[in-house]
């Protein structure tokens, strides 16, 4: 089987922290990719920037993207990748503290596949993490042009 890589956009440590060990704790055999803001998640989705040399033709199998990111909101990032042929059907779950009804309307409109809340509880917020990239790495079909060789 394939390595799938996630990518995770998230500006803070100790959130990046948590995901990134309940990842490591819970998925095998998954790159995840980190990225500290919106301009970063850009240039590495669009092989742009400090990312130039990457091959934009390897998408990560799932996003997760934090809402509130310095240069570039998250709301921006999926606005990007839903108006580019070659991202548009990239799976992106909003994984946000917000709890604010605007930013989950906005985020559908926008077209995230999946809004869900950070958990206070690490326990809670591990197994949510789990349930969630499981279901986009292994049980979700994607269209076969995005598929890796």
């Amino acid at each position: 089987m394939t390595e799938k890589t996630i990518l995770l956009v998230e500006d803070n440590p100790m959130d990046e922290e948590l995901t990134v060990r309940a990842l490591e704790k819970k998925i095998i055999n998954n790159k995840i990719v980190v990225v500290r803001d919106g301009a970063e998640a850009v240039d590495y989705l669009f092989a742009t920037g400090t990312y130039a040399g990457r091959d934009a033709h390897q998408l990560p199998a799932v996003v997760l993207l934090d809402l509130k990111l310095p240069k570039v909101s998250g709301l921006e990032v999926l606005r990007r990748i839903r108006a580019d042929d070659r991202t548009r059907f990239l799976p992106v779950v909003v994984l946000t503290a917000s709890n604010e009804e605007r930013d989950l309307l906005d985020c559908y409109a926008a077209g995230c596949n999946s809004y869900v809340r950070k958990a206070v509880d690490f326990k809670q917020f591990s197994e949510s993490v789990r349930q969630m990239v499981l279901y986009w790495l292994f049980i979700n079909e994607i269209p076969r042009h995005m598929r890796r060789p």
